[in-house]
């Protein structure tokens, strides 16, 4: 074994404080294991904007203790540098139902107080908006959530909040890994928590009930239709949103849940569903199957941090259909926007959800911002977009990522649910469906599609994304392109040859919009041999149309539109 690497094996064994994670890499020790060994000191797993999330395991390349503890050391050595005050401010540490993440935040929580930084350390487990909740309730410097959200169970994670309460960005995010990579080399600071006395709040009761009474007097959700036309079925899925949802759905006067017993309490094995994410065929079977039973209205779901929500809603037939997160966003977004005062109607998406919410604002004389895909986007441009007299409403992405309001600056599963609940009892009592107010929608705006497909490319396949900026496309399935984004180069190109610059970070994103208000985003990997694809199209919905009738027509579009595209791609 090479010099090198048994020094890193060394040093790392002498820091590990977890008696499984140090027997097993000591096992490959003993057993000669060079290559594996080898793979597991590589290098470390990388900290960025998301934070940490990997497979539990020993060694610097997945998530343990240790991982942890140096991440922490690192955190912790940045905030004392970037922000005043950051000792007395503190951090606020919650955790989710997984089976590390006790010990993982316990750890946390352990190093910043040895680091003289007060911690703010949840009692026991807490849906994640209740922890970017917390950073904005307490002026924090910093939160921590530690969770892998609707990950499989061999997952976990480390989520890190800036002191806005939204996710970091850039330059954090590469600031942070630099310390961490220092931390690595150095001794650990660590307090036991019993010692830290003064330097460790433990947060009770009186926390979760801030957190509900923040939902329940929220501006934006105190719409009083009446609640008893809603009935629901609720999960769960496994994890630690139950009670708060349950609470906060009760408080806005929805007494008609059903939750699914089996999938109520928070269980790291997720033992009834093969992935614990409500988009995943299968994820919503019991709930749905509860939502039969007792005959609901919707059939509703958190994933298993409570940061996203998914429903289904009960059809004509009495069978159950899953909504897109594109429909709901849009449906919580033009309910709220209904209702908005004039001086709160920002309203915002990513560019690879449907362009339909922006359509919705214009028409209501709302303003709707765009950004790159994820909610540390969506929030760190809301809060600078924010203005008095245009304050914060809604945002949302496609990947069931919802917030309501300014109580939470960062998707909130919870608070979307009771929203979702707000607006259909307001149609219950006009005597509408959910599928009347989307036809509606519909046919004022068109009736928006969209999909996404990832690409496989051959090992001797041409750089598309150069390909595609050298020889840009005049027009894409038999249709004009109107304008071509290269964010890139952050300028948009018309058909008669003008440019606009486009306010986005760069990225490696093509985006083209059609004449017939199709939409094609072209997003080559950087890291894999595939491109992904996110395809819209528009279809008009005329008063004789059925919603069948729309659907099939702009499925077939779809269906023509893929195959054209990929087809004029290179080989």
């Amino acid at each position: 074994m090479n010099t090198h690497l048994q020094h890193q094996i060394h040093h790392w064994l002498q820091q590990d404080p977890d008696p499984s994670t140090r027997s097993q890499i000591q096992a490959l020790v003993d057993n000669q294991d060079e290559a594996a060994l080898a793979a597991m000191f590589s290098g470390r797993l990388a900290f960025g904007t998301a934070g940490l999330r990997g497979v539990v395991g020993p060694g610097p390349m997945a998530m343990n203790r240790l991982v942890i503890r140096q991440t922490t050391a690192g955190l912790g050595a940045y905030l004392l540098e970037h922000i005043i005050d950051a000792a007395n401010r503190g951090v606020i540490i919650g955790y989710d139902g997984r089976h590390d993440s006790y010990a993982f935040a316990h750890d946390a929580a352990s190093v910043l107080c040895a680091m003289g930084i007060t911690v703010r350390l949840t009692s026991q487990v807490a849906a994640t908006p209740l922890v970017a909740f917390g950073v904005k309730h307490f002026n924090a410097a910093a939160g921590i959530v530690v969770t892998a959200s609707h990950n499989p169970p061999q997952y976990n994670g480390y989520k890190v909040y800036w002191e806005n309460g939204a996710q970091i960005i850039p330059p954090h995010d590469s600031g942070i890994a630099a310390q961490i990579e220092h931390a690595a080399t150095q001794a650990i600071p660590f307090m036991a928590l019993s010692a830290a006395k003064d330097k460790l709040v433990w947060l009770n009761d009186d926390f979760y009930q801030a957190y509900r009474d923040a939902i329940r007097s929220a501006s934006v959700l105190q719409q009083h239709a009446n609640t008893q036309s809603v009935s629901l079925a609720y999960t769960a899925m496994h994890g630690v949103g139950a009670d708060m949802a349950e609470t906060v759905l009760k408080d806005a006067g929805f007494t008609h849940i059903y939750t699914v017993a089996a999938q109520r309490e928070p269980d790291g094995d997720f033992p009834t569903v093969n992935f614990p994410n409500p988009e995943e065929k299968g994820a919503m079977d019991l709930v749905i199957a509860e939502a039969k039973k007792h005959q609901t209205m919707l059939a509703c779901a958190n994933d298993p941090d409570a940061d996203r929500f998914a429903v289904a809603v009960k059809t004509a037939d009495n069978d159950y259909k899953m909504l897109t997160g594109d429909q709901v966003g849009v449906l919580i977004g033009e309910y709220l926007l209904s209702h908005a005062p004039a001086h709160q109607r920002l309203v915002g998406t990513t560019i690879v959800s449907s362009s339909l919410l922006s359509k919705v604002a214009q028409s209501l004389e709302a303003s709707c911002y765009t950004t790159l895909t994820g909610f540390k986007w969506l929030m760190n441009v809301g809060i600078n977009k924010c203005q008095a007299d245009n304050q914060f409403l809604f945002a949302y992405e496609e990947a069931l990522g919802y917030t309501v309001g300014s109580t939470v600056w960062d998707k909130d599963g919870l608070s979307a649910l009771v929203a979702f609940a707000q607006l259909c009892a307001q149609l219950a009592e006009k005597g509408q469906t959910v599928w009347d107010k989307l036809a509606q929608i519909y046919r004022q705006h068109g009736f928006h599609l969209n999909a996404q497909v990832s690409i496989a490319l051959k090992p001797d396949t041409p750089n598309i994304g150069e390909h595609l900026r050298q020889h840009p496309p005049a027009n894409i399935a038999g249709f004009a392109v109107k304008s071509r984004d290269d964010l890139n180069e952050s300028l948009r190109t018309f058909s008669d040859g003008s440019t606009a610059v486009i306010d986005l970070p760069k990225s490696d994103v093509l985006i083209y919009c059609l004449e017939n208000g199709a939409r094609v985003i072209v997003r080559p990997s950087g890291t894999e041999p595939k491109i992904k694809c996110y395809y819209e199209v528009v279809e008009p919905m005329t008063a004789s149309d059925t919603w069948l009738s729309a659907q099939q027509r702009a499925e077939q579009a779809m269906a023509d539109f893929i195959q054209a595209h990929q087809a004029s791609l290179p080989d």
